[in-house]
């Protein structure tokens, strides 16, 4: 390609992941467009969090941790986080002079020349020496199929384009999932829905008392398992469970969270059980089984991994993720993915921006050695 451009290191994403590592890469000596780049498809600073539903305030934010070298002081826990954590990203990539280049879609990541790696982009190619993948989840939403699904005649959407409680107003609404986006939306939609079901594959696990630093390095040592296995790595709220809050006990209270078994299939006017699943009240008997009617299925489960860009260069295991140390993919040194799997939060993507750039830095001086 005509357009190609050479740096040391290729940073995909300018979420928490992706502005810690290239504030670690600045702080290593590395020089923005001069040694590394920072790569964001999306239109403007904020991460996932510029998608956010407007109802989620910042107050509502669940442990968002600051980050690295500069603390997000005095914000109105009443705003919007989708507008206060975009203004503090803005900031940030001011401050630290990181240059994202934005927007710019990565299509492919393959082997280059000279064991370099090829970065195609819509914006042209790049010859880098290592990767920092931080493309997080929000681009992958997860939708579980179900018999029957193609048949409802009502509006199915997924967390990733919530728009806010009021658009559920005066209907029947079923929400999937046993998360904390799961809990958040039947909470706020409860008030203006004329019914709400919940219904999850596995009963909720809720979390009373602090969680302390110890409990929080039991679960994210569970999930640092699972992708050292090649699995894919499942959410670090999987295994911590749900905080019992006030609002959470109001909800379980006014039986707004009554979890109900996962359903069998979806029919035109709603979902139904094949046995003898207990229901609400609203819910009726139909043929030996039960019938719940909804006119919007709210999809609350989750989101996968964004890496199909790095599929030509076959990292996955045949378990079906990509088997990672720290935060090394193991199949090639050269790439290393935060905010995947153990790193997937605010916290554990600074530490692990760190650590990448401290790897990167070693696999670059070593082969310099091996070149001199």
């Amino acid at each position: 390609m005509n357009d190609m451009r050479e740096v040391e290191v290729v940073v995909i994403g300018a979420g928490q992941a992706g502005l810690s590592s290239a504030y670690h890469l600045r702080r290593a000596g590395f020089e923005p467009d001069r040694d590394f780049v920072v790569l964001d498809h999306s239109p403007g600073p904020g991460g996932a969090w510029q998608f956010r539903w407007p109802s989620l305030t910042y107050g509502k934010v669940h442990g968002m941790h600051a980050l690295p070298g500069m603390e997000l002081d005095g914000a109105d826990p009443a705003r919007a986080s989708s507008e206060v954590i975009g203004e503090y990203f803005d900031r940030y990539e001011r401050t630290f002079d990181l240059r994202v280049r934005r927007p710019v879609d990565v299509r492919a990541v393959r082997e280059g020349s000279g064991g370099r790696l090829l970065v195609e982009t819509s914006d042209g190619a790049w010859s880098t020496r290592a990767l920092i993948n931080a493309t997080g989840t929000w681009d992958r939403p997860f939708w579980p199929r179900y018999p029957g699904q193609e048949t409802f005649r009502g509006r199915q959407l997924h967390t990733a384009r919530y728009p806010g409680p009021e658009a559920f107003a005066g209907q029947r609404v079923v929400v999937v999932g046993g998360g904390a986006s799961g809990t958040q939306h039947l909470l706020e939609i409860a008030p203006y829905a004329a019914a709400t079901t919940w219904v999850t594959r596995r009963p909720p696990v809720f979390r009373e008392g602090p969680f302390d630093e110890e409990a929080g390095r039991a679960a994210v040592a569970l999930v640092e398992e699972r992708v050292r296995q090649g699995l894919p790595p499942r959410s670090v709220v999987s295994v911590t469970g749900l905080p019992l809050n006030d609002a959470i006990r109001q909800g379980l209270a006014d039986g707004v969270l009554d979890r109900q078994p996962m359903f069998d299939r979806i029919t035109p006017d709603g979902v139904e059980w094949a046995g003898e699943s207990p229901l609400p009240e609203r819910g009726r008997e139909l043929g030996g089984g039960r019938r719940v009617a909804a006119d919007v299925i709210l999809w609350a489960t989750g989101f996968r991994p964004a890496v199909e860009h790095l599929a030509p260069l076959r990292l996955r295991e045949p378990g079906g993720g990509i088997r990672v140390e720290g935060t090394r993919a193991v199949a090639d040194p050269r790439i290393h993915l935060v905010g995947y799997g153990p790193s997937a939060s605010t916290i554990g993507a600074n530490r692990a921006g760190r650590a990448a750039v401290r790897d990167i830095r070693r696999l670059l001086a070593r082969e310099e050695r091996v070149a001199a």
